[in-house]
């Protein structure tokens, strides 16, 4: 890794523009997906929309390329802030050759580690700390990715799936209620999902429910 930054400290500085650029492209191109799933996000975003699309039983209804879409647009709108951050403070010096490629790296991660700490529980973060044997940083700056990221992504599955759990009361309720009254007049051969459904879809439109999804999603950041 050293040599590999020597390389582009000594080099000319239009090599090192142009390398620099065509290195940054074909990173962010093969770690984007990670980068998407596990440091923004996004995770909490399709499970939660995921858990919706199963309390309400309709099974691929909304399609996944249209969850995932919206999953997407929610990501890019929540993380602007902290994109804008990492443009301003890394990518773009880095591209008017005023610092080089470690310290846009170290730059760069600093606006992701605030966002991912800030959605972390300490005791998952504490977790890896004690099994990687580190020391407990003293800020966010000191905390490694290596640490943050599992930390991040374990807590904001938690917090999904809390979400999803509120999600699903209301619609297993119905259920029950639906199921009890067929069995109470011996309508036994009749799956109670077929009558349900219909209800579940009712009341999810009457309040609106994925304005309440996505405003709940949107306060959660």
């Amino acid at each position: 890794m050293n040599e590999f930054m020597e390389f582009f400290n000594n080099s000319a500085p239009e090599t090192v523009s142009t390398s620099v650029k065509l290195l940054l492209v074909l990173t962010i191109l093969s770690i984007a997906p990670s980068i998407l799933i596990m440091m923004t996000s996004f995770a909490r975003i399709i499970i939660v929309l995921s858990f919706v699309r199963t309390s309400l039983g309709t099974q691929q209804m909304p399609p996944n390329q249209v969850l995932i879409g919206l999953a997407l647009f929610l990501t890019f709108f929540i993380m602007a802030p902290t994109f804008k951050e990492v443009n301003d403070q890394a990518l773009q010096p880095l591209f008017d050759e005023k610092i080089n490629l470690e310290q846009a790296y170290e730059r760069a991660s600093i606006p992701m580690k605030e966002f991912m700490s800030k959605h972390t529980r300490q005791k998952d973060l504490s977790l890896f700390l004690k099994y990687s044997g580190e020391e407990r940083p003293k800020s966010v700056k000191d905390i490694p990715l290596t640490t943050l990221v599992p930390a991040f992504v374990i807590s904001e599955i938690k917090t999904a799936f809390q979400m999803g759990f509120m999600i699903f009361i209301p619609f297993l309720v119905i259920d029950m209620v639906v199921a009890s009254v067929l069995m109470s007049m011996g309508m036994m051969m009749l799956p109670p999902v077929m009558i349900s459904l219909p209800f579940k879809i009712l009341l999810f439109v009457l309040v609106d429910g994925w304005y309440l999804v996505v405003k709940s999603l949107l306060e959660s950041f």
